[in-house]
């Protein structure tokens, strides 16, 4: 839902912004007052000004989220947790594609013990009590 809306958003500023850069276009919407940044002198149309605009808030945006991405990676490699295999640390990529894998060992399947007087839980009522022991579970 929140993809869908997210696209929605996303649409609706691009939609903004080419109206309002072709919309300022022209002599009739011209900077009245030169400005520079960096040294370069900005002139043209109040349009131009906006695109100006759109570009750096995008590389804004773009630094923004590799910021975050950054943050979020090393938050997540610095916590304790151990790595988990779709994320390797660095250069452990080609280590571990050429390393030895163990195969794993099946764990040991040992029925628990029952309690003293009570039949195993996995057995059924047609199975006899273990010797010493009477059909109800109590000793002799």
């Amino acid at each position: 839902m929140n993809v869908i809306f997210g696209l929605i958003v996303l649409v609706a500023a691009l939609v903004a912004g080419v109206a309002g850069v072709l919309g300022n276009g022209g002599s009739g919407h011209a900077l009245t007052h030169g400005f520079a940044v960096f040294g370069y002198h900005v002139t043209g149309s109040t349009g131009t000004l906006f695109l100006y605009g759109i570009v750096v808030g995008a590389i804004a945006l773009a630094g923004l989220s590799l910021l975050l991405a950054g943050a979020h990676t090393a938050s997540a490699l610095g916590n304790g947790t151990p790595r988990s295999a779709s994320s390797p640390g660095p250069g452990e990529g080609w280590r571990r594609l050429f390393a030895r894998q163990a195969a794993p060992r099946p764990a040991p399947a040992e029925p628990p013990e029952p309690l003293a007087g009570q039949r195993a839980p996995d057995a059924t009522a047609g199975t006899p009590a273990p010797a010493g022991h009477l059909t109800n579970g109590s000793h002799p």
